[in-house]
């Protein structure tokens, strides 16, 4: 009986959400698959009667197609790229990783919410890895910091896309030299083996406890067999919007304002600080462009606080430079995953220490 509700309730989620992709493509907005199921979803779980569904193995599928169409970008000419710019990958992200902590501290201060707290729930592109750290430590809301980061990440997918097609981005990412379609004019592996190839990478990234590791396995993957001269075919832009559906539905639950205490305060410094967070990366995209000579919409997909399956979606549409922009989301990522949870430990018991002190 369980199993059969939970078919019921995935059909009726699968049916709003593709309303919403249809809707969102009727009306030309960017990402429609992505953006449209998300929204659609969102609004169901608010005011429809029956409780939505979407199994995180359905997510799981879309990131291996995604995180195979971002393998196919890196040869090695963009692998020796990325590795020349790992000074630039730490700074940029030491930068944005100190201005969220100071939007953390305004907002903290606005809302009286515990700084370790919104800290936790404002570090950019570690949903996943903060909720996790948020469990392990006493004393942080993990309702508040899962609502942070979701805030954070829906505005991200909701708001950049617009901003990456406006006017001056477009006019500058028709040039880019990194485009998907670019690095997989010949293809001389088969699909069949390549799939095979990245769910087993999928799963092992699992095993061995990586980030993200439906999408991070598969990129690895594809990447080590196009680097090494076999390349594979492009999925076509149907595929890739199934990828985009399967993910964004399941980001469209995973928002509960419902379960915030301080609800209004809470959403409103929220949403201030999710656009204070664009703008601020908005800023050290400019930083970037002048440094390293790369095109707008590259620059701002590579420092955008969002995730790289959906950052990497963006570039591919925008023919950005996709190797270049996963490259610094990936490590952000790693960044993120190996070295921010010690560093905020060791800031939580300082903190902690010199409140005793003074008490």
């Amino acid at each position: 009986m369980n199993k059969n509700y939970k078919r019921v309730r995935f059909s009726v989620s699968l049916v709003i959400a593709m309303i919403g992709g249809i809707l969102f493509s009727i009306i030309h907005t960017p990402i429609p698959w992505l953006l449209g199921p998300m929204v659609s979803i969102f609004i169901g779980a608010r005011f429809g009667k029956t409780q939505l569904y979407w199994p995180s193995g359905v997510r799981n599928a879309g990131l291996i197609i995604v995180g195979y169409s971002i393998g196919l970008s890196f040869t090695k000419s963009t692998l020796l790229q990325i590795l020349k710019q790992l000074p630039t990958m730490l700074l940029m992200t030491v930068l944005l990783v100190a201005f969220c902590a100071g939007i953390a501290f305004v907002v903290s201060k606005l809302t009286g919410v515990d700084y370790p707290t919104v800290l936790t729930g404002s570090i950019p592109g570690g949903l996943s890895q903060m909720i996790i750290f948020a469990e392990e430590v006493k004393g942080i809301d993990i309702t508040t910091v899962t609502f942070l980061q979701v805030a954070r990440l829906m505005m991200i997918i909701f708001f950049v896309p617009f901003l990456i097609f406006g006017p001056f981005f477009r006019s500058t990412s028709a040039s880019s030299t990194g485009a998907l379609i670019h690095t997989v004019q010949t293809a001389n592996t088969s699909i069949v083996w390549l799939a095979i190839l990245c769910v087993i990478c999928a799963f092992l990234a699992k095993k061995l406890k990586f980030p993200t590791p439906f999408l991070l396995g598969p990129i690895l993957g594809t990447a080590i067999v196009n680097i090494s001269g076999l390349h594979g075919p492009a999925l076509p832009a149907s595929i890739l919007d199934l990828s985009q559906f399967m993910i964004g539905g399941y980001i469209g639950l995973l928002l509960k304002p419902e379960k915030l205490q301080h609800k209004a305060r809470v959403i409103t410094l929220a949403l201030i600080s999710g656009m204070v967070m664009i703008l601020g990366s908005l800023g050290l995209s400019l930083l970037l462009v002048f440094q390293e000579h790369i095109t707008a919409s590259t620059s701002f997909l590579s420092v955008a606080p969002g995730g790289m399956d959906q950052m990497g979606i963006l570039a591919h549409e925008v023919q950005a430079d996709l190797s270049m922009v996963t490259g610094f989301q990936l490590f952000r990522l790693f960044f993120i995953y190996f070295a921010v949870p010690p560093l905020l430990r060791l800031f939580f018991k300082m903190s902690m220490r010199k409140t005793a002190r003074t008490s």
